[in-house]
């Protein structure tokens, strides 16, 4: 990453100054101010069926940050979801589902409280759904990691810390129009979903999160895919 960075926010609001301490606590990651470096993809979480939204845009500076990247190698797909479970709000419908979460959280959980600023992939509707299916013992940790490629997920950046909050700077903000953005953000997600139901066709022998548990399987695992970006 580059020290100096621009990075986008869509909101509903124009935001000058990212105060410490808003916004929801059930957020992928947690409390924190949530961006990315793509601007579209950006637009496209600014917006609503009935709304126009806004992109901030800003200036980082992530010198001497202490920055958790998990899109590296050095984290498997079970660390994120392990993050996600934590923080999200998930559908716990089984007891297999209660025992995954913990058990997630136990052997996979990352502390992201610990860094000043994270990289990874963003939740949005159709890849959380994918993650409950997991949970839930309804596809393989091989079906989850293709599914969480599908439909270009987007990458945020998430500011947790005061100190990486003193290291932004407002430039500038455009409106994002709801006509072309919610459009792009629904195909986006129809393609996703549809290249889901096709990897669902598929025979597969993997491992489901029971196994994983019974298994006592931990991250260096070798059936554990690594690497989102890959």
């Amino acid at each position: 990453m580059d020290k100096q960075i621009t990075i986008y926010h869509g909101s509903k609001q124009i935001i000058e100054v990212p105060t410490f301490g808003l916004g929801r606590k059930n957020n992928d990651f947690g409390l924190g101010f949530y961006c990315t470096e793509n601007k579209d993809l950006a637009k496209e979480w600014a917006v609503s069926s009935l709304n126009n939204g806004f992109v901030n845009q800003y200036t980082l500076d992530t010198e001497h940050l202490n920055i958790l990247n998990m899109n590296t190698p050095n984290y498997t797909i079970l660390n994120w979801i392990a993050v996600l479970v934590e923080h999200r709000l998930f559908s716990i419908k089984t007891p297999v589902a209660r025992r995954a979460k913990q058990y997630l959280i136990e052997n996979f959980g990352i502390n992201v409280n610990a860094y000043d600023l994270i990289t990874g992939y963003r939740a949005d509707d159709s890849y959380f759904d994918y993650a409950e299916a997991f949970l839930n013992n309804a596809i393989t940790v091989e079906q989850l990691a293709r599914a969480m490629q599908l439909g270009k997920l987007g990458e945020q950046i998430v500011m947790k810390s005061k100190y990486a909050f003193s290291k932004i700077k407002f430039i500038d903000f455009e409106v994002a129009e709801k006509e072309k953005y919610y459009v792009l953000r629904k195909a986006r997600d129809y393609d996703a979903n549809r290249m889901y139901l096709n990897i669902l066709e598929e025979e597969n022998d993997g491992l489901y999160i029971q196994d994983i548990i019974r298994g006592g399987i931990s991250n260096d695992h070798p059936s554990i895919p690594r690497n989102l970006s890959k």
